[in-house]
């Protein structure tokens, strides 16, 4: 793999209000700010040439505008949040070739370098349309929790298949649940860290797709582009990203943590 010049990208937080689990999450209170403001902020530190927050709601609107975020208004209707980008590309003109880092709006402890690393794997191939992150698995209870994504790649870091079942399966050592960490030859075992890259031109092709069959079975977007022969480069994280926020559980925890801070 050669590394090609860095290239000039922005960052596009989708937000919206609707959270299943959580209502107006991206809203909630977090050491005396809302969430998507510390995602905001934390997206200014890396080399975006602009940070864009995307939503379907005026309250999250009035109160990204509120803290001076850039905010694209954008409809109701998408069923993704790369739905929600490939309209940001639409409504700002982007070229098919602008890379667009997707930023999850529930991140609020994003490392910066994480999505400059995954807006400079796109560099890696030039026959790459998206790039990912991942990290080692290291225990059975990761390797079986269908909440984490995992994923199996070529020699050449090209994803081959992402899925919330244990991949790949090892039918020996797996016979074996007592175990608590994964023994060496399963390094290759992959966690996948939700941060995607795109090129602009796959994202209008992504949303003309539609779903496909193996994405509704897993509830995985990104197989929608593995169904239609599109390349995914992934590479290791440089930093472990601390947990998003899906439930009241993991907004306690992160209160905690920036109380602590």
């Amino acid at each position: 793999m050669i590394m090609r010049e860095k290239q000039p990208f922005i960052v596009v937080i989708p937000a919206r209000f609707g959270s299943s689990r959580l209502l107006g999450k991206p809203l909630v209170d977090i050491g005396g700010k809302p969430m998507i403001q510390h995602v905001y902020e934390r997206a200014l530190q890396s080399r975006a040439q602009r940070v864009i927050i995307a939503t379907d709601d005026s309250r999250i609107k009035a109160a990204a505008e509120a803290f001076q975020a850039e905010v694209c208004m954008t409809s109701t209707a998408h069923p993704t949040g790369t739905d929600r980008l490939q309209e940001v590309a639409l409504l700002y003109g982007l070229n098919e070739n602008d890379i667009i880092v997707n930023v999850q709006g529930d991140e609020p402890l994003i490392p910066p370098k994480n999505i400059n690393q995954v807006a400079d794997a796109m560099t890696i191939s030039k026959n790459v349309g998206a790039a990912t992150l991942c990290e080692k698995i290291k225990t059975y209870k990761e390797m079986f929790d269908p909440n984490v994504v995992k994923l199996t790649v070529n020699s050449q870091g090209i994803a081959l298949y992402f899925s919330r079942a244990p991949i790949p399966w090892d039918r020996n050592t797996f016979a074996d649940g007592a175990n608590t960490a994964l023994p060496e030859k399963l390094s290759c075992c992959k966690r996948h860290i939700g941060i995607y890259a795109y090129r602009v031109g796959l994202l209008n092709r992504f949303v003309a797709w539609g779903m496909c069959p193996i994405e509704e079975i897993e509830s995985l977007e990104q197989l929608r582009l593995l169904w239609h022969g599109q390349k995914i480069q992934v590479v290791d994280a440089l930093e472990t990203p601390p947990g998003g926020v899906d439930t009241k559980q993991d907004l306690e925890n992160i209160r905690r943590f920036f109380a602590n801070s």
